[in-house]
């Protein structure tokens, strides 16, 4: 392993940070992220492959192939924890790891919020102006406000002057409109430091008119901003950092960076 830590490069480094906090990413989302070219993301992948620094896997599909989701290998894991001071883990065990994910039924949910904030990133790499300042993942997330919510994701997103700090959900709709619309009572729990937009980002527009329907009927607790978006149309306008976002109870789309919150909580970083 300590051959190894001469070749990383830094955006090796920052590679495996990103794959140890949010376990997988896609070849795209990884070609967003730190390449901007899939040749020269494919080439290096591949050559991190070889030497166990990094593993991927994918599903049989038909017609044409799923796309490569990628892990840290048993070297990769190695550098990281040998990094973070912890114990080096067994080569077995980081194998093991990789295949409970690729089996794991939270796979799509964990792939679809990743890209949320990929896009987010990928974003700001054409506009300096805006930045992505904070990225939590669901553990993250667990440590900071506990199991009075549990966010997908939270992020600062940092454009127009000034910093928006946000809660992510991401809906599947694998759940009833009435569960979705009631993790709401969980977010006007939190203390007023914490009391950030709650994002909704749906797969599909109906499911977007669907929920705003349900919201009419139940209200939004007090002290929370709620708002969505339907990323199936989303692409041109700049995906989830463009003007997208619909606010419960207010007419139009803002951007991200637009969003306020209710209770005027601010970001603590």
């Amino acid at each position: 392993m300590a051959g190894e830590l001469t070749r990383l490069t830094p955006r090796d480094r920052f590679l495996l940070n990103l794959l140890d906090q949010h376990k997988t990413f896609t070849t795209d989302q990884l070609v967003d992220l730190t390449f901007g070219s899939a040749g020269r993301a494919r080439n290096r992948l591949n050559t991190l492959l070889e030497r166990d620094i990094l593993d991927r896997f994918r599903h049989y599909q038909r017609p044409g192939s799923q796309a490569w989701r990628w892990t840290l290998g048993p070297v990769g894991a190695a550098i990281v924890a040998a990094g973070n001071g912890d114990t080096l883990p067994r080569p077995s065990a980081v194998r093991d790891a990789t295949a409970r994910l690729a089996l794991s039924p939270t796979l799509t949910h964990l792939i679809t919020t990743n890209g949320f904030f990929v896009a987010l990133s990928a974003y700001a790499r054409t506009d300096p102006a805006t930045r992505l300042a904070r990225w939590w993942n669901e553990t993250a997330c667990r440590e900071a406000v506990g199991t009075v919510v549990r966010p997908d994701g939270h992020g600062v997103w940092v454009g127009g002057g000034h910093a928006v700090p946000f809660w992510l959900e991401t809906d599947l709709g694998t759940e009833t409109l009435s569960r979705v619309v009631g993790k709401l009572t969980g977010y006007a729990a939190l203390p007023p430091s914490r009391a950030y937009p709650v994002l909704f980002w749906f797969l599909t527009a109906v499911r977007e008119v669907n929920f705003h329907a349900c919201l009419t009927r139940t209200r939004v607790p007090d002290g929370v901003t709620v708002a969505t978006a339907d990323a199936a149309n989303t692409a041109e306008t700049g995906g989830p950092a463009g003007p997208v976002w619909r606010v419960a109870g207010q007419p139009g789309r803002v951007s991200l960076a637009e969003l306020s919150t209710s209770g005027g909580a601010v970001w603590d970083g």
